[in-house]
């Protein structure tokens, strides 16, 4: 009598976690909405604001009464009736959101003024439509996308592509489909902490990667899962280690990275060639594709690698990595010429 009472007590006990369990889901789901809703609506709001803003000066009526002084005086009253969230600078943001995207249609919900505040500090359309697109699709949070400005993703992916592949990329984002889509050169490691210098270890940017290893795979972009560091196997009683091994779940393959603190030699080229081997034979299973070796090195000299890797048939590639952020000036620069060389290039062709 007493053990069905036991049993009958931990079940009433189970189905009563399962209660407040699904009552705890209801509640995180509703939140969830209205916070959505809550920033759907601020975003539309602060657009509608924008465009008031916008058909105001259109009738010539900053010009007649207040000059310049418009969004000034516009802070102040609206300070004052209505509280914080009404300083110049998110007025003149207010009014670049509906400047850069006159119909409110394409505003993304997923997507806070947070988001847009500093997506709009681009003054690049191709720039600010390829960061809207990567916050919606990788759901960046505004940390994440800050830190992606600041490295210039965007310049960095655009120049390893021609005219077309620029304007595509600004439009859709990034598209994963082969392994060069996951390339960049270079990598970006400013948050490591370790000194643009030569007095580091190899093993300390590796064990810098892995105490950051969010913002590392941040980073790498998109579909990576990392599964070791160090990763050992043994071939004819020798001891072999990769240094960094992550999945790609997008790509379906392994992905290899070896790091090299100065510059990468002909001699690497092999061994991670050897590794991509291995793993292709010993390590893949049905369903994965053919793994990926990628040599982070400081720097790399472009005729030793063109003859260190022809022939290789593996998905092989050397990048360099960079630990500061990356000139903004410099990177603007070499993409306007790239998409003027290839205007120029159409132009000569017809």
């Amino acid at each position: 009598m007493m053990e069905n009472e036991i049993i009958k007590s931990q079940k009433h006990d189970q189905q009563y976690q399962e209660l407040v369990s699904d009552i705890g889901g209801l509640l995180a789901n509703a939140r969830q909405h209205i916070a959505t809703s809550v920033n759907t609506i601020l975003v539309e709001t602060y657009w509608q604001i924008g465009r008031y803003i916008v058909e105001y000066e259109q009738k010539g009526a900053e010009r007649a009464e207040y000059g310049s002084n418009l969004l000034n005086r516009l802070s102040n009253d609206l300070t004052l009736k209505y509280g914080k969230g009404f300083g110049k600078s998110n007025l003149l943001y207010m009014r670049k959101l509906y400047i850069t995207f006159p119909k409110s249609g394409t505003l993304s919900h997923l997507l806070s003024w947070s988001h847009y505040y500093e997506i709009l500090k681009s003054d690049d359309a191709l720039e600010i439509s390829f960061y809207t697109k990567e916050c919606e699709k990788q759901n960046w949070s505004v940390r994440e996308l800050k830190r992606q400005m600041k490295s210039m993703l965007f310049h960095r992916m655009a120049l390893s592509k021609d005219k077309d592949g620029v304007l595509a990329l600004a439009s859709q984002g990034i598209e994963v489909q082969k392994a060069e889509d996951i390339i960049k050169d270079p990598y970006v490691l400013e948050f490591v902490g370790l000194p643009d210098r030569d007095i580091y270890k190899e093993d300390d940017l590796e064990n810098a990667l892995i105490e950051n290893l969010s913002k590392f795979m941040l980073e790498l972009g998109k579909g990576f899962a990392y599964i070791g560091r160090q990763y050992r196997f043994s071939i004819a009683g020798r001891h072999y280690r990769v240094d960094l091994v992550f999945y790609n779940v997008i790509l379906k393959c392994y992905c290899l990275i070896d790091l090299k603190r100065g510059e990468v030699q002909h001699e690497d080229i092999g061994q991670m060639n050897f590794y991509l081997n291995y793993f292709k034979k010993e390590v893949c299973t049905e369903g994965d594709n053919e793994p990926i070796g990628i040599i982070l090195g400081a720097n790399a000299d472009k005729l030793t690698m063109e003859y260190a890797m022809n022939n290789i048939s593996n998905q092989l590639f050397v990048s360099r990595y960079q630990l500061y952020l990356p000139d903004r000036d410099l990177l603007e620069a070499q993409l306007k010429r790239l998409l003027e060389n290839e205007q120029l290039t159409m132009y000569n062709e017809q």
